[in-house]
């Protein structure tokens, strides 16, 4: 079993910057791809970002390219997702995923509660 807790969301002006990060527990964090999702209220889930294991092959969803950074640290058992240039419509809980990545498709096996990001003009 692997359990995911998210930290660092909050409220933040538009154009500013938070940094969420995921701390990992359980099995061997560094054999997992991780991710981000968010759910905004009314909307459905939507993929944001997820990177392989090794730490390569980050990808993003367009609308977040170039605001938004996903990193690791396997020996922390974290993952960090950096967003800078915050706009009004990244409002949404956000959600980190841990599972793998075949082609181009990225399978989600565990999920985080979740943590709010809020912004505000």
């Amino acid at each position: 079993q692997v359990q995911l807790v998210e930290s660092g969301g909050g409220l933040v002006q538009a154009g500013g910057s938070l940094r969420l990060s995921c701390a990992v527990s359980g099995r061997t964090f560094s054999t997992y791809a991780m991710g981000w999702f968010r759910q905004a209220p009314g909307k459905e889930r939507e993929f944001v970002a997820r990177i392989r294991w090794s730490g390569g092959s980050a990808y993003y969803r367009d609308s977040v390219k170039g605001r938004f950074t996903i990193s690791r640290d396997n020996a922390k058992n974290t993952v960090y997702l950096q967003m800078n240039n915050l706009k009004l419509e990244d409002t949404a809980v956000y959600y980190c995923t841990a599972g793998s990545v075949s082609g181009s498709y990225y399978y989600t096996a565990y999920w985080g509660q979740g943590t709010q990001v809020t912004v505000s003009s």
